[in-house]
């Protein structure tokens, strides 16, 4: 399995065609699609190719913001950009919001941050994850199909803190043409013992494998292209397959 990063990408902007984008960086680097090829992209820039972006001087926060602010010692103005698009607050305290996502990841802030949001000239903005990943991730395997012939998979990553680990870690939020979770379960070891509880989350180990090359600060590798990866005989499915429902949350 090869996995590299697609060089030479501008600075996103909303209303980018990150399809094309990909394909002409690709091309100036004498590389393009090939059969079995997956996608990874980076949540920013597709929440900033589809405007997924809010200037925090706009925001009027509410008196919930404002007592929230106090408790975890954050902007009220953020504060109301994360209730904004929160289904509830799973945990708070000095310096930690953590909180269910609009489309129900257990994540803190919501996802909403101003890291590689360019000041200035998007004007002191924050930027969300995208209202629907997977559909994203849908709507940017077809796109790219249709320019190149080639349909890759696709992941949409971003980097999400542990409960139980420190340092964040690549994960899938939306995904389209694989498997996010291979269930086992069935299969046998290699001493013929039958697994009972096997469920690996590919999305989430190629998400992470993909973050290693586009980095956290200022490397500019936004799109990994993972080559060489021999994808389970399972059904694809969007990437809130992987969301463990609340009833099996043991510690919600």
């Amino acid at each position: 399995m090869r996995l590299f990063a697609v060089a030479g990408l501008p600075n996103v902007v909303p209303g980018d065609d990150l399809a094309q984008l990909i394909v002409d960086a690709l091309a100036a680097s004498g590389e393009a699609l090939e059969p079995g090829d997956i996608v990874v992209v980076a949540q920013k820039i597709v929440s900033k190719s589809e405007g997924r972006l809010v200037r925090v001087a706009d925001v009027v926060p509410s008196a919930r913001a404002e007592e929230i602010a106090a408790t975890v010692g954050k902007d009220p103005r953020v504060v109301q950009v994360i209730l904004d698009d929160s289904n509830e607050i799973v945990r708070m305290r000095r310096g930690l919001l953590v909180v269910e996502q609009r489309s129900g990841w257990v994540c803190a802030n919501a996802g909403v941050d101003r890291s590689n949001v360019e000041a200035g000239v998007e004007s002191d903005c924050l930027a969300l994850l995208p209202a629907d990943a997977d559909a994203s991730a849908q709507a940017l395997r077809a796109r790219l199909g249709e320019l190149t012939g080639v349909l890759p998979a696709v992941i949409i990553n971003d980097s999400h803190g542990r409960a139980w680990r420190i340092g964040t870690v690549g994960v899938a939020i939306g995904c389209a043409g694989l498997p996010p979770v291979w269930d086992q379960r069935g299969l046998r070891d290699l001493f013929g013992y039958e697994l009972v509880s096997s469920e690996e989350c590919i999305a989430d180990e190629l998400a992470a494998a993909a973050s290693l090359l586009m980095g956290q600060s200022d490397e500019g590798r936004p799109v990994v292209i993972v080559r060489g990866y021999r994808m389970p005989a399972a059904t694809p499915a969007p990437a809130r397959a992987i969301q463990r429902p609340p009833e099996m949350d043991v510690f919600r």
